[in-house]
Parts: C-alpha cells; sequence; structure tokens
C-alpha cells in the first residue's frame, strides 16, 4: 500500500464547540463596534474561512474591508475563545478519538488540518477538547479567504514535514459541508463527507463525495475506505 493523507475540518467534523466561535464574534462586534446583534450572527459560518467570515461581517457593519480590521477582529475573535470555549459544552463528535488515534497508529497513513480556522484558533478548539496534538501540519484562513484555495498550501506543508509528494487520489478531504467536498475536489482530491454538522446525509451525498458517512462511530469502516 501507498501512504495517504486525510486532512481533516474541524468545526462539525471533528468537534461541536457550542457555538464558541458565533458568541465570540457577537461580542466583539459589540465591543469593537458599539452593534448589539442578539444572539444570531447575519452571516452564515458553515464550512467558510474565518478571514470570509471577518469580510462579510465588515459588509454588513458598514465597515470599509481593510487588512487592519480582519486582523482587529482576528485578535479580539482569538483573544475571546479562551472564554467562550470553556463556558459552552464542547464535544468531540462520534468516533473521533478513536479514528484519529487508529490512523496515528498506521504507519502508512497521515493526518492533517484543512480548516477555515485561523491557525491559533485551530490549536484553542482543539487544544481545549485534547486533539491538537494529532496534527503535525495544516492548511487555515491565514492562508487564504478562500477555502478552495487551501488545499495546496496543505499538500505543501505535507511534503515538506513528510517527504512525501501525496499524489491526488491518496488524499482524503474530509469535511461535514459542501464548501469541504468543493474543496477537496478542487485538488483532484477524494472526498469523505459527515453528517454531524449542519447537513444530512442526503444533503452532502447530492454534492456527489467520494464516501459519505452519518458520523464516525465505525472505525473499521473509515479505515477501510482509507484503505
Amino acid at each position: 500500500m501507498r501512504d495517504s493523507l486525510l486532512l481533516w475540518d474541524i468545526d462539525g467534523t471533528l468537534v461541536c464547540t457550542d457555538r464558541a466561535g458565533e458568541r465570540s464574534l457577537l461580542i466583539l462586534i459589540k465591543e469593537l463596534y458599539g452593534r448589539d446583534l442578539g444572539e444570531k450572527l447575519p452571516v452564515t459560518l458553515q464550512g467558510r474561512t474565518d478571514k470570509s467570515i471577518a469580510r462579510d461581517i465588515l459588509k454588513f457593519l458598514d465597515v470599509p474591508v481593510t487588512e487592519v480590521e480582519e486582523n482587529r477582529i482576528r485578535d479580539a475573535y482569538i483573544a475571546l475563545l479562551p472564554k467562550t470555549l470553556p463556558a459552552g459544552k464542547s464535544k468531540l463528535h462520534p468516533g473521533i478519538r478513536e479514528a484519529l488515534d487508529a490512523v496515528h497508529a498506521h504507519p502508512e497513513i497521515h493526518q492533517g488540518l484543512l480548516t477555515g480556522n485561523h491557525e491559533a484558533g485551530a490549536k484553542l478548539k482543539l487544544g481545549h477538547l485534547g486533539i491538537w496534538d494529532y496534527f503535525e501540519f495544516g492548511a487555515y484562513a491565514d492562508d487564504s479567504a478562500i477555502r478552495d484555495e487551501l488545499g495546496p498550501f496543505a499538500l505543501a506543508r505535507a511534503k515538506k514535514k513528510l517527504g512525501i509528494d501525496f499524489p491526488p487520489e491518496r488524499v482524503f478531504i474530509i469535511g461535514d459541508t459542501p464548501h469541504d467536498v468543493a474543496c477537496g475536489k478542487a485538488i483532484g482530491a477524494k472526498t469523505i463527507a459527515v453528517a454531524t454538522g449542519s447537513f444530512s446525509v442526503a444533503e452532502l451525498a447530492a454534492c456527489n463525495p467520494t464516501h459519505t458517512f452519518a458520523d464516525f462511530s465505525d472505525t473499521a469502516a473509515l479505515l477501510k475506505v482509507v484503505l
């Protein structure tokens, strides 16, 4: 068997943070821009990058979209996560730790992250639930606001870290939204969709991923797909 690479999404795929990210954004909007938006953001979050979300928030608030303002939102968001994460009921999705352990133990399967989170936010979320150390590299919103552009960053870091140039047919993008499936297809990778986020099995299957799971409670079934 040749080496395979799994690139995991975070929110809705690996973890549920009980809206810690959304709550952080609502707080910073009130603190930085004086706007109380109540309990719900006016922008879509699922499958998006943090950078693109910040840009949409600025447009909604009628604030010029500049690098200074984007960084201002990023820094405030990262500062708030250590407070909002413990305040909610964050959890791993079914079978995640077992799946990560199984991949970690297999000599020919490697894993990294491909996520819309900023790297600092990813570390806070995964560290809070004790799984950050499973991932040696990744691609993040810091690399691009466009999710479909993240794949090449992840592959370049995989090659630098592991010394392996993974062909597309041995790369698996794992996520819970149509954006994740599209991101995988953008680099010709295989795609594994999981319905532990906001989209159902049927909705994800309609995007024609390589495989679709309700969740990852069956570790053997996931490994069978990869192997």
